[in-house]
């Protein structure tokens, strides 16, 4: 997942214990791609108020004119800011989520993850490299080159370059997932100092998420294509993969049923959610796999944790293997769930600082994609979309100023 260092059994209803708050969540409005800009070189700055309008696979309904959107009716932190990846764009913009977007920043062609560090440095994955961007000044301060040939600089779903990321716990590695088309991937380790690649692990194909434990002694590449979890041990860099699949493999590539996005929990054990079903609890120090019920019955990608130890996963919509709608499910620690509505496909979540506030990435890595986030009251399950970014994945939550990241 993309967050700051300081993403078989029997089958429950196709609504959580809870119910579906679909008044609550009454909003304001396979795997192709739609186009996307050329890269943007280190050292550029923010563009003051830049917001995209709506992109081409914006199916679920159209996005607000640039540069506005709706009065907020979710009441969010104060002071904090959203750092969002925009995979339609070369740019990350700055979100107020109370008003929308307040800046941009070249960075690479079709970003896709980010991890924040504890100095304000992002970490950001596009097809040309991983970029550092200042979030004090807002200037990309480098673009760091992939040790591994990923082929043409692309845009879309499939495109070669780094996906997931994450910071190990004292900031001083950046683990990269890197998709090598037509092949496994490979999981880069950036010295955050240097700033040079200086270690490589094979891993599955498609590392769509990247996480660390808590102790850092191992990073965790979920391997879309190949089912697979890889865990890479941090002193020799040794690797090995898990299967995780709880409805099987026999779909292979173009199957639906597939691990996505992951959240470490505290006893460090990987929770995955499958299709609003399934919740694959993975054991990364034996390989087993524990399968808890869902009620969501939605394909479904991001997963967050909480502080408190709830989870909140990212619902997309159906998928021909199950017919439920675009949703955000939080899921108490006892499997008791409440399920929220949302207004088209959404690809991933942050939590506030205080975890009282959800906010959901629409860019989505299919077509029906919005351009914004929709931001999510965890207690009360109201929802309001702002507009901002282009084709939003990767969010993390900058803290406000002069508080403790």
């Amino acid at each position: 997942m993309t967050r700051g260092s300081g993403r078989g059994r029997g089958l429950l209803g196709r609504r959580g214990a809870w119910g579906v708050l679909a008044a609550a969540a009454v909003l304001a409005a396979g795997c192709s791609a739609a186009d996307q800009g050329s890269g943007s070189g280190p050292g550029t700055a923010a563009r003051p108020g830049a917001a995209a309008s709506a992109g081409s696979g914006a199916a679920a309904g159209a996005a607000a004119s640039p540069g506005t959107s709706a009065p907020a009716t979710v009441a969010v932190p104060g002071g904090e800011t959203l750092l969002v990846a925009d995979f339609g764009s070369d740019t990350v913009t700055f979100v107020d989520p109370a008003r929308g977007a307040t800046g941009s920043v070249g960075v690479g062609t079709a970003p896709y993850g980010i991890a924040l560090g504890a100095d304000g440095r992002a970490w950001v994955t596009t097809a040309e490299g991983v970029a550092v961007v200042d979030t004090g000044t807002r200037t990309t301060v480098a673009r760091i080159p992939y040790a591994t040939k990923t082929g043409p600089v692309r845009t879309g779903e499939y495109r070669g370059g780094g996906m997931g990321i994450a910071l190990s716990p004292d900031g001083a590695r950046a683990y990269v997932g890197v998709n090598v088309p037509g092949g496994d991937g490979v999981l880069e380790v950036v010295d955050t100092a240097s700033l040079r690649v200086v270690g490589t692990a094979e891993v599955g194909r498609r590392p769509f998420d990247v996480e660390v434990a808590r102790d850092g002694s191992e990073a965790y590449s979920v391997d879309h294509d190949s089912y697979t979890v890889t865990a890479v041990r941090a002193g020799d860099l040794a690797a090995r993969r898990m299967t995780v699949a709880p409805y099987g493999t026999a779909g292979g590539l173009g199957g639906w049923l597939k691990p996505h996005y992951a959240a470490v929990r505290a006893d460090g054990r990987l929770a995955l959610p499958f299709e609003g079903e399934r919740l694959a609890v993975l054991d990364p120090r034996t390989g087993a796999v524990a399968v808890e019920r869902m009620g969501a019955g939605t394909h479904q990608h991001g997963v967050a944790e909480t502080p408190d130890g709830r989870l909140l996963v990212v619902g997309t919509g159906s998928d021909g293997t199950v017919d439920g709608p675009p949703s955000l499910t939080i899921r108490e620690k006892d499997g008791r769930e409440r399920v929220v509505r949302l207004q088209g496909a959404h690809e991933d979540v942050a939590v506030s600082r205080d975890g009282k506030t959800a906010y959901v990435t629409g860019g989505f890595t299919r077509d029906g994609y919005w351009n914004g986030i929709t931001v999510v009251d965890v207690d009360s399950g109201t929802a309001q979309r702002v507009a901002a970014g282009a084709r939003p994945l990767g969010v993390v939550v900058l803290p406000a100023p002069g508080t403790d990241r």
